[in-house]
């Protein structure tokens, strides 16, 4: 009974995107306030983006490792959820960034940095981000975090 209900619940939240097709719009400006995919801006065309920035995580507890940060993305499988005022779609994405390491065991090492998640608009312009990031660099084991994020965009 419980997993019927579940479904249910799915059903209605992603409804619209079943019986309609969300867009992308054509343009989009982002400031992006924390982590995913940096401090910093974003610009999109269409599907693809390119973004820079300052980003920092927690490899350990209470360390913060910090990068200068810069990468595309690509946006995929538009969905506009039941609950969201927003007129965009909430999305996946997927980005490939370069990474210059500014402290601690990664200052001044190049790396490179997957990412994939999920956008959720929520009002307007405004979304957050729920990701994972792996993170790469020579001499160093391959990292794997979470990448939370705020957002605010401007569509054209």
């Amino acid at each position: 009974m419980k997993i019927k209900i579940f479904i249910l619940i799915g059903f209605i939240i992603i409804q619209s995107s079943i019986f309609s097709s969300p867009s992308f719009s054509k343009e989009e400006y982002s400031i992006n306030f924390f982590r995913a995919p940096s401090i910093g801006g974003e610009y999109r065309r269409d599907q693809i983006s390119i973004h820079g920035g300052y980003y920092v995580t927690n490899f350990e507890p209470d360390i913060t490792t910090k990068f200068y940060k810069l990468g595309v993305g690509y946006w995929f499988l538009p969905t506009k959820l039941a609950f969201s005022s927003s007129d965009q779609p909430s999305s996946f994405y997927t980005y490939l960034s370069y990474g210059k390491g500014i402290n601690l065991d990664y200052k001044n090492k190049d790396t490179i940095m997957y990412e994939v998640g999920y956008r959720l608009m929520i009002w307007e312009g405004l979304s957050f981000r729920l990701g994972v990031i792996a993170l790469g660099a020579e001499g160093e084991s391959t990292k794997v975090n979470p990448t939370p994020g705020i957002s605010y965009s401007i569509f054209f």
